[in-house]
């Protein structure tokens, strides 16, 4: 397998360091990086200031890889680490019934790969997951509101092995009075789109998942 470029974007210059990551991230404590430098610079101007695209050479050769976009999994694969990494107050009823059983039922053995590839849940996508959660939202408009912004898939370095695999390159300047601006762009737009898609009324032929728990939806169920 060949060796890609992958960036970081920060306000700070930033070397890698295996456990240096917050434990409360998407996929818990790890590097979090992708293959777009525009992506990246977006991030790294997030906050309204200059920042850099940190740029890094990874050989993957002999990493094992888990890819949430890969066609083993589904959306609730990606939920189900989401919630079981993220902090966030849940309502009690529905929502802590939900919540325990998308992590019985979809929670994929993560722990132990290398490398992650997924979505990236920034608050926006957060809000998203979390009204489905509270059986506000379908299934299939959750599948619709990952894809807005455009956000990107992410790569999360995990291991020990993952982060000897990176070789760093160097920076590249990411200026806020372009890329701030851009930033605030894709998620205004994103917002804007999943208000209407919010906006549909309540329909008896979506699942929600209040469904899935009554349907005893697993993995792999035809109904997904």
């Amino acid at each position: 397998m060949d060796a890609i470029t992958i960036y970081h974007g920060s306000p700070n210059i930033v070397t890698p360091i295996y456990e240096g990551g917050k434990p409360y991230n998407d996929y818990g404590s790890g590097f979090y990086c992708t293959e777009s430098l525009e992506l990246s610079k977006e991030w790294a101007c997030s906050h309204d200031s200059d920042g850099y695209a940190n740029q890094y050479t990874l050989n993957p050769e002999g990493l094992s890889v888990l890819n949430l976009n890969g066609p083993e999994f589904n959306i609730l694969n990606w939920l189900a680490i989401l919630l079981d990494n993220r902090k966030f107050t849940i309502a009690d009823g529905l929502p802590v019934e939900a919540k325990r059983y998308i992590l019985n039922n979809f929670l994929p053995e993560y722990k132990s790969f290398d490398l992650i590839k997924g979505y990236r849940a920034d608050d926006s996508y957060f809000s998203y997951a979390n009204d489905f959660i509270n059986n506000s939202l379908s299934l299939s408009d959750l599948k619709k509101a990952m894809m807005l912004g455009k956000l990107g898939e992410q790569i999360v370095l995990k291991s020990r092995r993952a982060f000897d695999a990176v070789t760093p390159v160097g920076t590249i300047p990411a200026e806020r009075n372009e890329y701030y601006a851009r930033y605030c762009r894709r998620d205004s737009e994103a917002r804007l789109k999943y208000r209407e898609i919010a906006a549909h009324s309540f329909s008896p032929d979506e699942i929600y998942v209040i469904d899935l728990i009554r349907g005893n939806v697993k993995n792999g169920d035809a109904r997904l």
